[in-house]
């Protein structure tokens, strides 16, 4: 699918560091929010309107966010600050400099809270009901961008992103922590036992790069004020990952339950619609499961050392 060219100079990517910004970065450019000190802290408004300033995007995405639900718990204010306030000193900083170009907000699939599986897979419209200081943080800020969508002269587009995957993410998350173990497995560097959670509950993974595509597509075309699932609509158990991964490493393992892993109020069942970014922006996944499971497993091979 042929794009515009958009000028990377004038693209501006919070979060550039991250997992996502990385992957959007080394695909599409973009500058990050940063001064001579290096990056901003979203919470310190006078270096954000300074940075704003001197860079002058005419695009914004903007993906920095406190993003771990167990840390919410234990300091939701940091959460709060970070996600809420931090998304208010970008809006502010951007107005001040007469930014009239396009800002994606990257939210959470975890505003939707807790489903029924009656009402899966889930549409845009589906009520949100955040069930983590994290999630209630993402919900703030999208309404919060909703609202400058309306009263100011931007074009504000709104995501709620599914699970991600992809190489290069960190193994505090299950898939990738999952690959190193297999490699270390295969490394004969601990006994053929793999230490999981709960891995009956299905998810809708993205691949990472499929989901900085949308990230392009929404910033080139996405409508204001509307918001965008971005997912496969299609579930998938943890299992079934798992299995893939023994299968492409070539190695049998023992499957172990660690109870710590477990959460007590787990979402069973999830998965997207994204029949929205399709129809409107021409938007699908096209990377296979098993190429992102493959690229999973060559990565962590590669960077993962005894």
């Amino acid at each position: 699918m042929h794009l515009p060219a958009f000028n990377p100079m004038n693209m501006m990517v919070t979060g550039n560091s991250g997992f996502v910004g990385k992957h959007f970065c080394s695909a599409y450019g973009g500058v990050p929010l940063a001064d001579e000190d290096g990056q901003v802290d979203l919470c310190d408004s006078a270096r954000v309107r300074s940075a704003v300033a001197s860079l002058a995007p005419q695009a914004v995405l903007h993906l920095a966010a406190q993003s771990s639900v167990a840390h919410s718990f234990t300091d939701p204010m940091a959460t709060i600050s970070t996600n809420f306030l931090g998304t208010m000193n970008l809006l502010q900083a951007l107005s001040a400099t007469g930014f009239q170009g396009v800002f994606v907000y990257v939210g959470s699939a975890d505003v939707y809270g807790r489903v029924a599986d009656a009402e899966l897979p889930i549409l845009e419209t589906q009520p949100l009901r955040p069930r983590s200081p994290y999630a209630v943080s993402k919900v703030a800020a999208e309404a919060l961008c909703y609202q400058w969508s309306q009263t100011e002269n931007f074009r504000i587009v709104l995501t709620r992103p599914f699970t991600q995957i992809g190489p290069g993410q960190d193994s505090r998350f299950a898939i990738a922590d999952f690959a190193r173990q297999i490699i270390e497995i295969r490394r004969n560097n601990r006994s053929p036992v793999l230490v999981t959670g709960d891995l009956d509950v299905t998810r809708d993974f993205t691949d990472v790069r499929d989901t900085a595509r949308a990230y392009r597509l929404l910033l080139e075309k996405g409508r204001n004020g509307e918001v965008y699932n971005i997912c496969t609509g299609h579930e998938k158990t943890l299992r079934s990952l798992v299995e893939s991964l023994l299968q492409i490493a070539g190695i049998e393992a023992e499957l172990q339950v660690d109870k710590t892993r477990l959460r007590p109020v787990e979402q069973r069942r999830m998965a997207g619609d994204p029949g929205k970014l399709s129809d409107q922006l021409g938007w699908g996944p096209e990377i296979s499961l098993e190429k992102t499971l493959a690229d999973i497993l060559n990565e962590m091979e590669m960077t993962h050392h005894d």
